[in-house]
């Protein structure tokens, strides 16, 4: 017979978002329920941002070792122990994990239930041997990679994000299938580590990124031996020993990239499939996800989505974070709370960064009349130039009153930078507060003051501006 549990919140799944959600609510001493089929920590934690994040800081130390001339050193060529590569990743996940764990939810008070959650109806959710008759339900299912419609892709042996960061050798020749911000940063990675990369891509690389942020990290893919094909066809896959070929069309004759491994990084889908979102009366879609409202509710009053399984922005860790304080707000004490995705800052973990926040350039020449486009190289940052990592540049948008729009960032620590920027957006400050802002010396934050006071720079040859000044020397 299965056990009736009523609390005031249910939280399917438990990932970035989930865990946020259950753990302010059980903060404010909330009756909860979290229902998670795998792994605790989710995509993020198991097999996204934080093995990634580990696999890139061990590329980063080989990129340093090649790099080390530009210093005065001796270069040394890395060889790589993947072994040890592999389990400095699995570490860092091992020391993140106990964060994330039942243990710790259960410690808090919020009851765990580790099996796969459906709809029965509106109003209840049946996990396991429990039936589950909540207030309010949280669907925070996550996404998954999504597979492209390529002939012969099953018939070879391929990798997503879930399964790479178990292979046990350096893949010798790896071949990825995307060139967003998953297969840029991964494609890096290995390449620093010794891998032969390629990279295929129908579209432009990072298509949704401002083109001019992109262009020099493309440079530097290039320099460091990426072969990075953009606006290109697949034709099929065929299997080639243990490993793949990659068949391009071609006018005259096709061309072949053969592969020991393949990454397909083609973007992901929500996880909508098995929740019994019918039975609950939730509209969604499913490859855009369920549809949500601006206080991330369904179409059920009682049923909210936030993360990667809503369709309400960005597929963002902290994007899911802060749709957890959003939900937090309207579901228990009413507030008028709405989620703001235009807010959300991002980052691409790549060298060079690229960082965002706000509206990019073609977004702002859209709905405003007018505008102003600012930059700032690192090339003139005295901190870059001291640490050689002079390429790049920021980039602000702000309207012709100075109120800051956007920012974009290319460079060293751009996913850091973007703070500032982010800050001021969401406080709707203006230029004029970045350049009365004072920084430590040297730092690569006064690139962000630099650029501002160029707003500024227009007005000294203003000739009514010089009147004025004219007139002050009168008075001594």
């Amino acid at each position: 017979m299965a056990q009736i549990l009523t609390p005031d919140l249910c939280v399917i799944g438990a990932g970035a978002g989930g865990l946020s959600v259950a753990a302010g609510a059980a903060a404010l001493g909330v009756s909860v329920v979290l229902v998670e089929k795998g792994a605790m920590g989710g995509e993020c934690l198991n097999v996204g941002c934080v093995p990634s994040k580990a696999l890139i800081a061990a590329g980063a130390a080989a990129a340093a070792m090649r790099e080390a001339p530009r210093f005065g050193l001796r270069a040394h060529e890395p060889a790589a122990d993947y072994v040890r590569v592999r389990a400095h990743v699995r570490g860092v996940i091992e020391a993140i994990r106990p964060n994330d764990s039942a243990a710790r939810f259960r410690a808090m008070g919020v009851t765990v239930v580790e099996a796969a959650g459906r709809f029965s109806d509106p109003r209840t959710l049946v996990a396991g041997d429990h039936e589950i008759r909540a207030r309010r339900f949280v669907v925070a299912t996550g996404s998954k990679p999504a597979r492209p419609a390529i002939p012969g892709l099953d018939l070879i042996h391929w990798h997503t994000n879930e399964t790479i960061f178990d292979l046990e050798t350096l893949p010798p020749r790896l071949v990825v299938i995307g060139a967003g911000a998953v297969g840029l940063e991964l494609a890096q990675a290995f390449r620093r580590l010794g891998s032969d990369v390629t990279v295929l891509d129908a579209g432009p690389a990072l298509a949704s990124e401002d083109p001019e942020l992109v262009e020099p990290l493309r440079r530097e893919l290039r320099r460091e031996g990426v072969d990075l094909r953009e606006g290109v066809a697949i034709a099929r896959i065929e299997p080639r020993g243990a490993g793949a070929r990659v068949v391009l069309p071609g006018h005259l004759i096709e061309e072949t990239i053969d592969a020991s491994h393949l990454l397909i990084a083609a973007g992901r889908v929500p996880v909508v499939e098995s929740l019994g979102l019918e039975a609950a009366g939730v509209v969604f879609d499913r490859m855009k996800g369920i549809v949500v409202d601006s206080r991330l509710r369904t179409s059920n009053r009682h049923v909210y989505a936030i993360g990667d399984v809503a369709n309400c922005g960005p597929r963002l860790t902290h994007a899911a974070n802060a749709q957890a304080g959003v939900v937090l707000r309207h579901a228990l004490f009413r507030l008028r709370a709405r989620y703001d995705a235009q807010s959300i800052p991002r980052a691409i973990y790549t060298s060079p960064e690229i960082a965002s926040a706000g509206l990019n350039e073609a977004q702002a020449r859209a709905r405003h009349k007018s505008i102003r486009v600012l930059r700032w190289p690192f090339g003139e940052n005295d901190r870059a130039v001291a640490e050689g990592a002079i390429g790049g540049h920021v980039k602000i948008i702000a309207s012709p009153r100075g109120r800051i729009l956007g920012a974009g960032i290319v460079g060293p620590a751009a996913g850091e930078l973007i703070a500032l920027y982010a800050l001021a957006i969401q406080k709707g400050l203006n230029l004029r507060d970045l350049a009365a802002l004072t920084l430590p010396y040297p730092t690569l934050s006064e690139t962000a003051r630099r650029a501002a006071l160029t707003h500024f720079s227009q007005s000294l040859s203003n000739h009514w501006l010089r009147r004025v000044l004219r007139l002050l020397r009168l008075f001594g």
